[in-house]
């Protein structure tokens, strides 16, 4: 059975950090596209982040330079490091895993993690 599991969600105020971690199970999880989703009260939901099997990365507009995802293979784990957080960041964030790619569609999805940015 596959499972991914978020954590590190909470409160913060406008220009905290934060870092989300995700980890993975009943996958082999070095050959798969992992990625960060999020979804604002009200909004669709979008990506925010995607790392490749080789390591490569991606973002969002609106997160580049703020926003880090890494991943570690030997711990079946991936993160999203979070910096300079703004209200608009709030919304509950999503880890995703892709065998095929991120453009593919995403194969598995964790229930989400929490994140709040305060004024």
């Amino acid at each position: 059975q596959v499972q991914l599991v978020e954590s590190g969600g909470g409160l913060v105020q406008a220009g905290g950090s934060l870092r989300l971690s995700c980890v993975a199970s009943g996958i082999i999880f070095s050959i798969y596209n992992m990625a960060w989703y999020r979804q604002a009260p009200g909004k669709q939901r979008e990506l925010v982040a995607a790392i490749n099997s080789g390591g490569s990365t991606n973002y969002v507009d609106s997160v580049k330079g703020r926003f880090t995802i890494s991943r570690d293979n030997a711990k079946n784990m991936v993160y999203l490091q979070m910096n300079s957080l703004r209200p608009e960041d709030t919304a509950v964030y999503y880890c995703a895993a892709s065998y095929y790619g991120v453009d593919d569609g995403m194969d598995y999805w964790g229930k989400g993690t929490l994140v709040t940015v305060s004024e």
